[in-house]
């Protein structure tokens, strides 16, 4: 079985060299990494491009600038049905989701369609952010299930494997939303179309080093997106 992790990257040379070390030295037969870089100038690229003489299993795609977090998933996700991986990962590059936890998500997925790392299925795992932002991503996920009725506890969970055929499901073409709004769109198509959806917690820590890519854009945008989402289901049922 062939496992792809999808790892957008803007600025992140700080990250992705530990990152890389600690995913490929987990040992998974059939493991793969790509890198989707959105043409960093901090030189991010040119690092992967370097280590890929030290892994073999790593792929780069080099995007023309910063063009969102939703396209660079759409982008990989694209490269792995072209090449036949069996398990796509989404996985943040800032080292906020812990690598170690590849091995549960790849475990959960043999019982299901798309296993998400949940930080809030048990309480609340997060390690390190500020209150406000803090509060502001549980206001999102209570919103987020209170509108669009999506069983899902961490509605905008970044960290999450997907069966090849779930994604080959989704028009991917047409998601153009981004962040969290990429997240919790992708969540709902998912749990339209009848696929078993199953969380198993994980501890999320903010990143060490680096910016957050947060932005009150961002932000606007999911809250408009889980409208937008109902709006369309509410019509499909007509």
């Amino acid at each position: 079985m062939r496992t792809l992790i999808v790892v957008p990257t803007y600025n992140e040379i700080t990250n992705i060299e530990v990152l890389l070390k600690r995913l490929f030295d987990l040992g998974i037969t059939g493991l793969e990494v790509l890198v989707v870089d959105d043409n960093s100038p901090d030189g991010t690229a040119a690092l992967v491009k370097k280590l890929q003489q030290q892994y073999s299993g790593l792929h780069l795609i080099e995007r023309s600038g910063k063009l969102g977090l939703g396209t660079a998933y759409v982008r990989g996700f694209q490269f792995a049905i072209s090449k036949g991986y069996d398990f796509i990962f989404e996985m943040d590059a800032d080292l906020s989701h812990n690598p170690a936890d590849v091995k549960r998500l790849l475990a959960e997925i043999e019982t299901c369609d798309l296993a998400i790392g949940s930080r809030y299925l048990t309480g609340v795992n997060v390690i390190n952010w500020p209150l406000s932002r803090l509060v502001l991503s549980i206001f999102a996920n209570w919103y987020t299930r209170t509108i669009t009725g999506l069983p899902v506890k961490d509605c905008t969970s970044g960290f999450k494997c997907f069966r090849r055929r779930v994604l080959e499901s989704i028009d991917l073409e047409n998601i153009r939303s981004d962040g969290y709004s990429f997240q919790i769109e992708l969540h709902f198509k998912v749990w339209k179309k009848g696929f078993r959806i199953k969380e198993l917690p994980i501890i999320f820590t903010d990143r060490e080093r680096g910016s957050s890519k947060m932005s009150r854009k961002v932000m606007f945008e999911a809250a408009v997106m889980v409208w937008w989402l109902k709006f369309q289901d509410l019509i499909r049922k007509k």
